[in-house]
């Protein structure tokens, strides 16, 4: 990994060695046995309770969380002090990827071990890790996470539920109401936020069971029907003092920074469904006949299982780039705060997960539209059959819908992104207005081409490009907006886009180079459809690219200096172009003849 593990965000300025991250080929005997043992839990006790699972059985949904807590499962992330495995952060990645076959019940397994636990095992007292977190590893407790109210989806600081402290000192007295909440009919440990005198942002561990606590009905939901769903209501509830989790008023540090955890371990899940989705569209493309003959060996058809293939192959590839920097970040924050407790160390570990937001961001709203585009096209080969029940690929497809609007909609992680590199040059944690200054001087000089003597060399100077193309369309926004920049959302959308397309080029070239410079010739194959994927996914997003920057442009300038942008544009795009099609019908060979997502 690198020397310099503080990386948020610098991905538009700096390049990285592919040394430097974490891919799926590094994963370790032990950590391929993790995902050996969630697959074979998922096919023994999963699968065949589908149906029942999906009818929202309560008490079936529990009887196999705590079985899947018996087998370590869910205490991937607690401490082994507290009765977890207390795994790196690339393990319990994995273990999310894979328990993503199970569709509603992987939902209820997430929201427990990650939204419902993890505010605990960062953010809780010793007090507290002692007493709570030895139950929710191995799932005698299920835990949910409360944030969203009827008032307040986005907004998440304009929460109307209150607290007020007994006249005794004892005791906070909760009033109002969340909606939407995971897990909530069954779950026995509730992390909740209400205002301390109307004011304070405060969490808070509340337990089923309270007098004034009551849970509200089902929601009938489009998808994931198989979780659980449930308004709950607070009329005078008394919790006690010590169920403070964290500092009265530091609420949103720890909503915010597991909302973080919560997009990254997102990304994860849908790198799995969309894996399953891929091996559900093939199999079934090389079944179906028509005209007298597979699917699967009609072009467009092929074409649509090489882009599916492509856009999971770049996903992989930012979902395990980015849990390498959390590993290292939260490893750094653990030897930082060894020697503190409760608040001081859940700042500790704030500032460690923090550090990678932007990225986490990025991750969530690539990795959600991925998994829709992916269920879409799997629907799309299954034809009419896709629109069937008896089918999964349907299910795939409603299930789906939710991970672009939980965990913070995409429109609002997009206004993060640019955000939140702001801040970060600002506060002068990356050169962002440096790099930027140097660039306007580089783009008065000749630019030729270099020789693309090299694999991926040209991909390489294209995402060269990119970042160029983000940093002087960004840096004329700021010019122009300034601090009201804030409010131009259409520009701030546009620069988040050309930010996720530069991360996930990189994502996908710096792995791909890395497996070239293993060379190992067992697996030549892998590597050069690596290559191949790579090649199609640069070319692509660069054009995307250069269309939102143009779109930018437009609003940024007009007339002469607006031609005079768009001249500098076209300086920063010049690259030879490349047959994809061709690329494309390799790629989808390789997928029909392994008959599943596939290197």
């Amino acid at each position: 990994m690198a020397q310099n593990n503080r990386w948020g965000g610098r991905f538009v300025v700096e390049d990285m060695s592919p040394s430097a991250i974490v891919t799926p080929e590094d994963f370790t005997e032990e950590q391929r046995m993790i995902a050996d043992a969630a697959r074979a839990f998922l096919v023994g006790e999963v699968r065949p309770r589908d149906a029942e699972i999906e009818a929202l059985d309560y008490k079936l949904t529990v009887e196999l969380m705590q079985k899947a807590g018996e087998l370590g499962l869910l205490g991937a992330d607690v401490p082994e002090a507290y009765g977890g495995l207390g795994l790196d952060k690339v393990s319990s990645t994995l273990l999310a990827e894979t328990l993503a076959e199970a569709s509603s019940f992987a939902l209820s397994v997430g929201a427990h071990v990650g939204i419902g636990t993890l505010p605990i095992v960062f953010f809780g007292s010793q007090a507290q890790k002692e007493k709570y977190l030895p139950d929710l590893a191995v799932g005698k407790k299920i835990a949910a996470y409360c944030l969203t109210e009827p008032a307040s989806g986005s907004d998440a600081l304009g929460a109307r539920t209150t607290a007020r402290l007994t006249p005794d000192g004892k005791h906070y007295i909760l009033n109002g109401s969340k909606l939407y909440i995971t897990n909530s009919g069954f779950a026995d440990l509730f992390i909740v936020y209400a205002k301390v005198n109307g004011d304070h942002f405060t969490a808070f561990i509340v337990e089923r069971g309270l007098p004034g606590f009551s849970i509200g009905p089902e929601e009938h939901k489009m998808g994931i029907k198989g979780s659980s769903t449930c308004p709950i209501f607070f009329d005078d509830t008394p919790v006690p003092v010590g169920n403070v989790l964290g500092e009265v008023g530091k609420g949103h540090l720890i909503a915010f920074n597991i909302l973080n955890i919560g997009r990254f371990k997102l990304a994860a899940a849908c790198v799995g469904g969309a894996k399953e989705t891929i091996g559900l569209a093939v199999k079934y493309a090389n079944t179906r006949k028509q005209f007298g003959r597979a699917i699967a060996s009609f072009p467009l058809i092929g074409a649509k299982l090489a882009d599916m293939n492509i856009a999971t192959y770049v996903l992989e590839s930012m979902v395990y780039r980015t849990a390498g920097w959390i590993d290292e970040m939260l490893k750094e924050s653990e030897v930082e705060g060894s020697a503190s407790e409760g608040a001081d160390a859940g700042m500790i570990a704030a500032k460690a997960i923090s550090e990678y937001a932007l990225e986490c961001s990025i991750n969530k709203v690539f990795a959600t539209e991925v998994l829709d585009y992916v269920a879409d096209e799997g629907v799309q080969i299954h034809g009419g059959y896709g629109y069937i029940k008896d089918y999964k690929v349907e299910r795939i497809y409603r299930d789906s819908r939710i991970n672009r609007i939980f965990e913070g909609t995409n429109e609002i992680n997009r206004m993060l992104i640019p955000g939140t590199l702001m801040k970060k040059a600002l506060k002068g944690e990356l050169p962002l207005l440096r790099k930027a200054r140097a660039l306007q001087a580089e783009l008065l000089q000749p630019m030729p081409l270099p020789l693309f003597d090299e694999p991926l060399s040209k991909e390489t100077f294209r995402i060269q490009q990119g970042k160029k193309i983000f940093l002087a369309v960004g840096g004329m926004a700021v010019q122009k907006y300034g601090l009201a920049l804030e409010q131009q959302q259409e520009v701030l959308c546009l620069l988040a886009d050309m930010m996720i397309q530069v991360f996930a080029m990189e994502s996908a070239n710096l792995r791909t180079r890395k497996m070239l410079l293993r060379g190992d010739s067992a697996s030549a194959a892998a590597t050069q459809n690596a290559i191949d994927m790579t090649v199609v996914f640069v070319q692509e997003a660069m054009e995307r690219i250069e269309r939102y920057a143009k779109t930018t442009l437009a609003a940024l300038e007009e007339g002469d200096a607006l031609q005079t942008q768009l001249a500098v544009m076209k300086k920063l795009t010049r690259s030879p172009l490349v047959d994809t099609i061709s690329l494309k019908r390799g790629i989808a060979a390789r997928v029909i003849r392994s008959q599943q997502y596939t290197l």
